[in-house]
């Protein structure tokens, strides 16, 4: 794969392809760059209307983008996609490459439980599923303040865990640490991916809190034959 996209590193089935693009690709709100997308996939993206909510959607029911932050499909060539620029990208296969799915998940949606209803959506045993977790800010460059930290401990008081204080009122959070919590508290035990940071890689990451800029990356996921 080209050096402007990243495939990940997980042991989804073969059925199941996916990437994400960089900064090196280009905007994914522009056209020349959904343009370039578009002729590496096999179908348009059914793009969302991203709300930094928990809904998640049959992208093969779909006909234009509606409000949702994930979405999921069991037929192939239906491409499930999010853009992103500092919110996690989860995506998410059955071992058999029988359903696929990805969520867009920021504070907002991970605390709100965008995770849990994804997996829900996607309706097999979550046992069944492997998870790849794609580029977001890292630990080290997301300080939050008290009301990130409590409406985490609000839902789940292990993801304590997740947050370094750094002054007084003020906390390091781990967007990576909450997703491997949340995925494991409904079943995922298989988590790959994490590690990156789009705020800390300036050259290969557009990143909302570094630039304060719209740009955006996109990630993608489906099943072929």
């Amino acid at each position: 794969m080209a050096a402007e996209l990243i495939a990940p590193d997980w042991p989804a089935p073969r059925n199941v392809r996916a990437l994400v693009t960089t900064r090196d690709f280009g905007d994914l709100k522009s056209e020349s760059s959904r343009a370039r997308l578009r002729a590496l996939l096999p179908a348009d993206p059914r793009w969302l209307r991203q709300v930094h909510g928990t809904g998640a959607v049959d992208a093969s029911l779909r006909a234009g983008a509606v409000e949702a932050d994930a979405s999921f499909t069991r037929r192939r060539h239906v491409v499930c996609a999010v853009m992103v620029a500092d919110c996690l990208p989860v995506l998410l296969a059955e071992e058999r490459g029988e359903v696929i799915g990805i969520a867009h998940a920021g504070w907002r949606g991970l605390s709100a439980g965008v995770i849990e209803s994804t997996v829900r959506a996607m309706d097999v045993p979550p046992g069944r599923l492997i998870a790849w977790l794609g580029p977001a800010i890292g630990p080290e460059a997301y300080e939050v303040g008290a009301e990130v930290r409590e409406a985490f401990l609000a839902k789940d008081e292990r993801a304590e865990g997740a947050f370094a204080r750094t002054r007084p009122g003020r906390w390091r959070l781990d967007l990576y640490a909450v997703a491997r919590m949340r995925l494991a508290a409904v079943g995922v035990a298989r988590v790959s991916g994490g590690g990156f940071c789009t705020h800390t890689e300036k050259e290969r990451f557009f990143s909302y809190r570094r630039d304060g800029a719209a740009q955006r990356m996109g990630a993608a996921i489906w099943l072929a034959e």
